[in-house]
């Protein structure tokens, strides 16, 4: 992959890659990098899946020419497994209103404009769709009665088998289909964006650009919207969620000739087979992959859940999959489950000197910083450069290296020091941060051996951020 991404780079930027750092990608199976060069930067990616590729190629260039703010592809690799994309930084819609809301406390007038903007660029793109060739589409062509069914299959396997709700399978069955028939006796005739969440959107200087669109497929407008507005994470206020909702209808009328009754008449019923579906893919990877960040995700989604059929009935009948609803609902899954430990949380996080030195999330200013540049640099060397920290090769060009050892005994006895004292007089946070040239190899390394060490030793919470690395 080094030896592609160089060339990549090299034919299209015409100078050579300095630096290429691996980022990471959630919930995706593809890869990406950010390459940086002397005048010219990018976004690589390597996706195995080429009709999923020529699919998001397609859109890039239709959604690009409509005027849709989405990233401009440079080049693609005669395989079309690699291709380089346009950067757009690192601030996602998601982290800028965490950051927003941690400091201000509220979901502010300056957060709610641009949820407004990114809700009528949505009307646009919906669209814009209108006449696309929809046979580029993957892995359907629309979001169909197969489409939302294996959503729902999703949604009982992984979430209702795993966590042992009951049902009966016939009975649900037969409430599914009549669920899929309600759903699609609506207008299916927009381009449906398939995953269309805060964090799939991109704020570079202030604007709203769009990402990760090649599942998209022809559909009812209802689903994206209900994918924005409540996805459990972004957490909105119930009345700022209507708000927003009589925005986006009045957005939307304008521009196209549809009914608000008719509109809201389904749009329920969209939140939550999209609800389900992300159940679904919370359980496939908490509980199946056991990635802490999804399963930390279950009972925000279970909350929405709830409030969804108590103040929002739909118009059919839906016997027995409304009882599986109300027994989630009524489960412990709507309660969070915090690590038993002090109040104190350590944030660890490695970052690039190039970029500054990271925010302070507790707002105290206090804590550690600790200079990695001066220990070996696998970076120096081509065969690493596509590697972090948390990798095996990275890890074992470290393993016992001896000015890596005394450096992290060093640290720790500062670090342990502190906590000891923190906890003793009930602190709440204690910041700690490495910092190397391009915070990809020995930054990363060192705070995993640090959050390692504290997790084995102490009483308290570990949040480890990877500032380059997504």
């Amino acid at each position: 992959m080094e030896s592609t991404l160089q060339q990549l780079f090299a034919d299209w930027a015409g100078e050579q890659a300095q630096d290429i750092l691996k980022l990471s990608a959630n919930g995706s199976n593809r890869l990406y990098w950010r390459i940086i060069g002397e005048s010219h930067r990018c976004i690589a990616a390597f996706n195995d899946d080429i009709r999923e590729n020529k699919a998001f190629f397609y859109y890039s260039k239709t959604l690009g020419n409509k005027g849709i703010r989405v990233p401009q592809v440079y080049i693609i690799d005669s395989s079309k497994r690699f291709y380089l994309q346009e950067d757009l930084g690192d601030t996602t819609l998601y982290n800028y209103v965490y950051d927003k809301r941690r400091l201000s406390g509220g979901f502010d007038t300056e957060v709610l404009n641009v949820y407004k903007k990114v809700l009528s660029d949505l009307s646009d793109i919906q669209l814009a769709g209108r006449d696309m060739d929809f046979s580029n589409a993957y892995p359907r062509m629309a979001f169909d009665s197969q489409s939302i069914q294996w959503d729902l299959n999703y949604f009982k396997y992984y979430f209702l088998k795993l966590k042992h709700i009951q049902f009966d399978e016939e009975l649900l069955e037969r409430d599914f289909h009549s669920l899929i028939e309600f759903l699609l006796s609506t207008d299916c005739n927009f381009f449906l964006y398939r995953d269309f969440q805060s964090r799939n959107i991109m704020l570079k200087n202030g604007t709203p650009y769009y990402i990760d669109f090649q599942g998209g497929r022809r559909g009812a407008a209802q689903y994206d919207v209900a994918s924005l507005l409540y996805s459990a994470k972004s957490d909105i206020p119930e009345p700022i969620r209507q708000e927003l909702l009589i925005h986006y209808l009045n957005c939307l009328t304008q521009k196209c000739s549809i009914s608000k009754d008719e509109f809201l008449h389904y749009f329920w019923g969209y939140v939550l087979i999209r609800i389900m579906q992300a159940m679904g893919a919370y359980g496939y990877r908490g509980y199946f992959e056991r990635k802490e960040y999804f399963l930390s995700s279950i009972p925000l989604a279970v909350n929405n859940l709830r409030n969804i059929i108590e103040r929002h009935p739909l118009p059919i009948q839906l016997p027995h999959l409304s009882q599986v609803w109300h027994q989630i609902a009524q489960s412990e899954l709507s309660q969070s489950n915090p690590p038993q430990s002090s109040g104190l949380t350590v944030t660890i996080t490695s970052f690039s000197y190039k970029k500054g030195l990271p925010q302070d999330p507790s707002g105290n200013g206090g804590g550690y910083v600790f200079d990695c540049r001066a220990l070996p640099n696998p970076g120096r060397y081509p065969e690493y450069r596509c590697y972090t920290g948390k990798d095996k090769p990275v890890i074992d060009f470290f393993h016992g290296d001896e000015a890596v050892e005394l450096f992290l005994q060093g640290a720790k006895q500062l670090v342990g020091s502190s906590i000891k004292k923190y906890l003793e007089r009930n602190f709440s946070s204690l910041t700690v941060c490495f910092g190397c040239t391009g915070g990809q190899h020995r930054s990363v390394y060192c705070a995993e051996r640090m959050a390692e060490w504290i997790k084995n030793n102490f009483d308290c919470q570990v949040i480890i951020i990877h500032r380059e690395q997504g």
